[in-house]
């Protein structure tokens, strides 16, 4: 049997192999193309406009890059903070000008990479470093809670050193605090006033849950001449859901854990005049005795309502000083009528059981009383109350949306993604 034509095969094999390899060598030689030579430095070409390398840069002016000849043109830009903020700009279709469209960031360090091209082709470059002024108008933030453990129903506070009024200014602040919670949820910011807003979910929080609040502010202008600056990142942890559900007619409160009942409470709730607020609200505090004077919620002291009594296992759900906590002179109406003066009353035992099973930020919620709604907002947390689409109408870069109608708007969302 002959074996030439594999002798042959195998010749014309390394052939090819060979030839592949000559050309791939020739591609990088001398004689390739102007693009894959090294960037020449192109400092002679390329001029800033107004900055110069270790002088501070105004920052009511743009950052410009310009040619200084014709037979050279810009064929990227990128201006980098230290922070990792990108600045915005436009290219000329020319090539020869390049100029910021975003404002600059204060008291930032800046570095900007100019690629170029020369007449026949081949690649420049040009880097230059620079700081920006200091601002004079700062805008700090606080996040609020402090860090700890929470129940499902605790929102996230943001309080502003200065009032900002325009929706671009608040556009510019929820932009640069994110929320980032494992497992992820949907949730908004929602502005309170011109100086506060807060974050909640859609639906409360995962049990389990793992929060932590950030702010790129730091730098970034908001507007009428305010910048920001930096804030601690805030972390917290949600705990198991506790939800208590005071029945102000049935005279009966029910607490779950995680779904499951786990105790029901006869109490008392507000007599007439003085009914307990219906509604959404979360456990603010926790105080093992409070001094509760008349006198502190608008009761004349000597009138027929006055009071003041030693109040033990408070736990406090509205600033105005509605409280669950421990009543032992009215008993004999808990499970049957409505006494007090618009606290949740039950027996010791219960108050101290109820003072231990809670958290703060767990929910406490109370339904058919002839009482008031709980406001969402200017007597403890009542966030839960303001249904989602009216939450949502209240964040400057998702009022006027749909729920999930654009990319832009799921990423806001979904912050834990």
């Amino acid at each position: 049997m002959s074996h030439t034509p594999s002798l042959r095969i195998a010749l014309s094999c390394s052939l090819l192999v060979v030839a592949a390899g000559a050309g791939a060598a020739g591609c990088g030689g001398p004689d390739g193309h102007p693009l894959s030579a090294r960037p020449y430095d192109a400092a002679r070409q390329v001029t800033f406009d107004g900055f110069a390398e270790g002088r501070e840069a105004a920052l009511d002016k743009p950052l410009a890059v310009s040619v200084k000849d014709g037979g050279t043109r810009i064929t990227d830009v990128t201006a980098v903070d230290e922070a990792g903020h990108h600045l915005a700009g436009r290219l000329s279709a020319d090539g020869g000008r390049w100029r910021s469209t975003g404002p600059l960031a204060a008291g930032a360090r800046y570095t900007v990479r100019v690629a170029t091209e020369n007449g026949e082709g081949a690649p420049g470059v040009r880097t230059l470093t620079f700081r920006t002024a200091p601002a004079r108008n700062l805008l700090a933030v606080e996040f609020g809670p402090e860090a700890g453990e929470y129940g499902v129903g605790q929102p996230l506070t943001a309080k502003l050193s200065a009032p900002v009024t325009d929706r671009a200014g608040r556009t510019a602040v929820e932009r640069a605090l994110r929320v980032r919670s494992t497992p992820s949820v949907t949730g908004a910011w929602h502005w309170v006033n011109d100086k506060e807003l807060h974050f909640r979910p859609k639906e409360y929080w995962p049990a389990g849950a793992e929060v932590t609040l950030t702010s790129n502010l730091a730098g970034l202008p908001v507007g009428s001449g305010l910048y920001g600056t930096a804030t601690d990142p805030l972390k917290l942890t949600i705990g198991d859901r506790v939800e208590a559900v005071a029945d102000a007619a049935g005279h009966y409160m029910t607490v779950r854990r995680n779904g499951e009942v786990i105790n029901t409470i006869p109490v008392t709730t507000g007599k007439p005049g003085f009914s307990t607020r219906n509604g959404v609200k979360v456990v603010l505090e926790k105080q093992y005795f409070v001094r509760m004077r008349s006198t502190t919620v608008g009761i004349a002291a000597g009138s027929s309502e006055s009071y003041d009594l030693p109040v033990y296992y408070a736990t406090r759900v509205t600033w105005s000083g509605e409280y669950v906590h421990a009543a032992p002179w009215s008993v004999g109406s808990q499970g049957a009528a409505n006494v007090s003066h618009g606290c949740v009353g039950m027996s010791t035992g219960n108050a101290a059981w109820f003072y231990e099973t809670v958290q703060r930020g767990d929910i406490v919620r109370v339904v058919n009383s002839a009482g008031e709604e709980m406001s969402p907002f200017g007597n403890g947390f009542g966030d839960w109350n303001l249904p989602w689409e009216k939450w949502r109408q209240g964040s400057a870069v998702l009022a006027g949306t749909r729920d999930g109608a654009t990319p832009a708007d799921d990423a806001r969302l979904r912050p834990g993604l």
